[in-house]
């Protein structure tokens, strides 16, 4: 991305920076070293935006997904120790066991309740107490803990071979098998891809570049080839329109706007977007399909201006940009077939969660050795 202190930092930037903190709901000082910036500048902007904006005047929406999060972030911790709790019993020999954490605790709560938030039943329970499990059934409840923890996390999209990956980062030694054994014994499945359903007016008279790119979406480093498509979701108040780029080195998405009319202001926000945070050097080629949007003056002489190579995909050939509708179908399957929208603006904050909070910082992606894509880029 470069480092913007040395050349200054634009009021655009720093709005866009405070946007990805907020959207993002990561620590600060990680927000600030992928931004190359330091902590307490990123910091002091936050101030400085919210005393000037956020505090204008009352938000009732804004306090009320507040407080929304606050229940969130109550019902993370009580699992935070719950959790906590179990590891120290399995940790004891032969008293690492569910049962055994429930019969601790049972004087705060009812059985069948600590039963049902272990996933164990109750008269599993009370035959417990006449036997003694064994060590590769301990084992596998320890295992079984740390699953179900990331399980949650990845919004139950993960698989065994992302889940194994990630027991082997937190320095958990475990085979692929035993993950997919335990995945399965304990109903741990992965949600599926639906068919995804592609939509692009390309019934238009505007000027339409070549195609560059060729299916070639190999590179060498962030910020060589940028990709750019338009999707929709539904909601109770009608269709939202997501507009997004995505860095074909890591897939990240670099840049994202949403509205709810297809027009070519959709596109060109987030592509905005995208060019304050990461200002990308010369020689940069952005790839879309031929759509209306993509094909107007004013976004063409965002992308000139920038001093960025316009490519666009061949006539129906839908695997032109096909990495693309890849982040698509991902995004859609993990998070908005599976929730039902009342407002665009709910849609706005659940993709604006997924995007900056799990997907760039998080997501592990198999075809980048099962990391991240921030950790991809962070090792380029």
């Amino acid at each position: 991305m470069g480092d913007p202190r040395q050349r200054g930092w634009t009021e655009e930037f720093k709005r866009e920076a405070v946007r990805l903190l907020s959207t993002s709901g990561r620590p600060v000082g990680e927000v600030a070293a992928d931004l190359g910036v330091g902590k307490s500048t990123l910091t002091h902007w936050r101030r400085r935006l919210q005393e000037t904006e956020l505090l204008a005047g009352p938000h009732l929406d804004a306090e009320k997904e507040l407080a929304r999060l606050r229940r969130e972030n109550e019902i993370l911790r009580q699992e935070r120790d719950l959790l906590k709790k179990a590891t120290a019993f399995f940790g004891q020999g032969d008293k690492s066991m569910k049962f055994r954490l429930i019969d601790a605790e049972k004087a705060t709560a009812p059985v069948p309740r600590l039963c049902s938030i272990l996933g164990v039943s109750a008269s599993g329970y009370y035959a417990w107490k006449g036997r003694i499990a064994s060590r590769r059934q301990r084992e596998d409840l320890i295992l079984l803990a740390h699953i179900r923890g990331h399980f949650t996390c990845s919004n139950e999209t993960y698989g065994s071979p992302r889940m194994h990956a990630e027991l082997k980062a937190q320095g958990l030694s475990i085979g692929r098998h035993r993950v997919a054994r335990l995945m399965r014994d304990n109903g741990l499945k992965a949600l599926q891809k639906r068919r995804f359903k592609r939509t692009t007016d390309s019934q238009h008279t505007n000027p339409v570049a070549a195609n560059l790119l060729e299916q070639d979406f190999t590179t060498t480093g962030p910020n060589q080839k940028w990709g750019s498509d338009i999707s929709y979701i539904w909601t109770a108040e009608g269709w939202l329109y997501l507009a997004i780029v995505v860095d074909l080195y890591s897939r990240r998405i670099v840049g994202w706007a949403v509205g709810d009319r297809l027009k070519k202001e959709l596109p060109m926000a987030a592509l905005q977007r995208a060019l304050v945070l990461r200002r990308p050097p010369p020689g940069l080629v952005q790839h879309s399909d031929r759509g209306s949007q993509y094909c107007s003056g004013a976004y063409q002489k965002m992308l000139r201006d920038a001093d960025i190579a316009i490519s666009m995909s061949g006539r129906g050939n839908c695997f032109d940009n096909s990495m693309v509708e890849t982040v698509f179908k991902t995004l859609k399957a993990e998070m908005v077939w599976r929730t039902t929208f009342l407002t665009r603006q709910q849609a706005e904050l659940a993709l604006g969660r997924y995007i900056d909070s799990f997907y760039n910082p998080r997501r592990r992606h198999s075809a980048l050795g099962y990391q991240s894509p921030c950790a991809f880029e962070a090792v380029a």
